[in-house]
């Protein structure tokens, strides 16, 4: 049988390849140390844990739940924007639950993006932002971030041939995997952009909640005008340790909204209505639990950098997100360099060429490890290097 072609352009997926890595050495009886995905290693908080509990038990969630999300869970969503931006969001036509951030800005592709049309990537970003347009026969303009600029995407360097066939413009501060912030200066520039070019401006916000030295990041929202092109995609996954839970939610402009959901009108049935319960109390319960964590991280995030910097590895302290961005070392491509480590340190770090073509030269380590072996892997970086 044969595929579809668009599967033959899409690489490999980059976190899956990782898996494969680990899993392949950890099944010879080596021990591996990975910091190379960003999936908390601190349980689900125990509140939630027993709302969701109390919620499997309604028989009104064995049901299928409401395509867009319940009343209740987008009324939560609206509040906690209100609560922590400010921002004033109408439940029932601005909010839309969502299985994870991450299927969100994959479906909104569908919803706005037709054959040989662009899309608009930071040049290091998540790689479904361009994943996506490849899965519905788009292509994907990737705008230059630089170290120089604080890694935000020049969308000012967009052709004007790749944006007469543009339709989205996909960034995302606090960013992963580079840390980097977007001041709102910034913001009100994408958002003019957007407006000149008729573009639907996609902002994910999924590490929001994770600032360090006492930074909170903005929402897009809060700028004037920003719901006239935009829609911002927030998750629950590394605010609240609820990876596996796979749920978040899309807000800002109604008419992106609407368009969303009816693309997942047709292709899911929304989340499990305990799963969203739980995600209500979540939102509305004390933050503390969040705090603690942005405690935790920042404390890993310098013990990291005061080991990499010990043994002559360029990094910058991030403010926000649970990665540190750092450079390799001369004589190496980002790839080479991660092998190397792999093979011969026993640990895994990201290659930064993964997420994009600017993201050569660095590599993304996760802070999502205990501390004893995020040292353990760092001394490994260490005599690997030296010896």
């Amino acid at each position: 049988m044969k595929t579809a072609k668009n599967l033959d352009n899409l690489p490999p997926y980059l976190f899956a390849q990782i898996d494969a890595k680990r899993d392949a050495l950890v099944s010879q009886g080596i021990d591996v140390i990975s910091l190379g995905i960003g999936d908390p290693d601190i349980p689900t908080p125990e509140h939630i844990v027993d709302a969701m509990a109390q919620a499997i038990r309604n028989p009104a969630n064995h049901r299928y739940p409401d395509y867009a999300g319940s009343k209740a869970y987008r009324q939560a969503c609206a509040g906690w924007m209100q609560r922590r931006f400010g921002v004033t969001v109408d439940s029932e036509t601005e909010v839309l639950a969502l299985i994870g951030s991450k299927e969100g800005i994959a479906h909104i592709h569908t919803a706005f993006v037709n054959p040989g049309e662009y899309v608009l990537a930071p040049s290091i970003g998540y790689p479904v932002y361009s994943g996506g347009a490849t899965l519905v026969h788009a292509q994907t303009w990737f705008m230059p971030m630089r170290a120089e600029t604080g890694f935000l995407a020049e969308f000012a360097a967009v052709p004007e041939e790749v944006l007469e066939k543009a339709k989205i413009l996909f960034i995302g501060y606090p960013n992963n995997p580079t840390g980097a912030i977007a001041t709102p200066e910034y913001f009100d520039a994408a958002i003019a952009f957007c407006r000149q070019h008729d573009l639907l401006l996609v902002h994910d916000n999924a590490y929001s909640e994770l600032g360090f030295d006492g930074y909170a990041a903005p929402s897009i929202l809060e700028r004037p005008g920003a719901k006239d092109v935009a829609i911002e995609m927030f998750s629950l996954s590394k605010t609240y340790n609820m990876t596996g839970w796979r749920i978040g939610f899309a807000c800002g402009n109604p008419t992106a909204i609407k368009a969303l959901g009816t693309i997942k009108n047709n292709l899911d049935s929304g989340q499990f209505g305990a799963i969203q319960d739980a995600a209500i109390v979540a939102m509305e319960s004390s933050q503390e639990c969040v705090a603690n964590m942005c405690a935790l991280y920042q404390r890993r995030r310098d013990l990291v950098l005061d080991a990499l910097r010990a043994i002559g590895i360029q990094c910058e302290a991030p403010k926000a997100t649970i990665y540190v961005w750092a450079r390799i070392p001369e004589g190496y491509t980002s790839a080479s360099f991660a092998e190397k480590v792999l093979t011969e340190a026993h640990m895994i770090v990201t290659p930064g060429s993964g997420y994009g073509p600017d993201g050569e030269g660095f590599i993304r380590i996760s802070l999502t490890t205990p501390d004893d072996l995020l040292l353990e892997a760092v001394r490994r970086i260490k005599e690997t290097m030296t010896s």
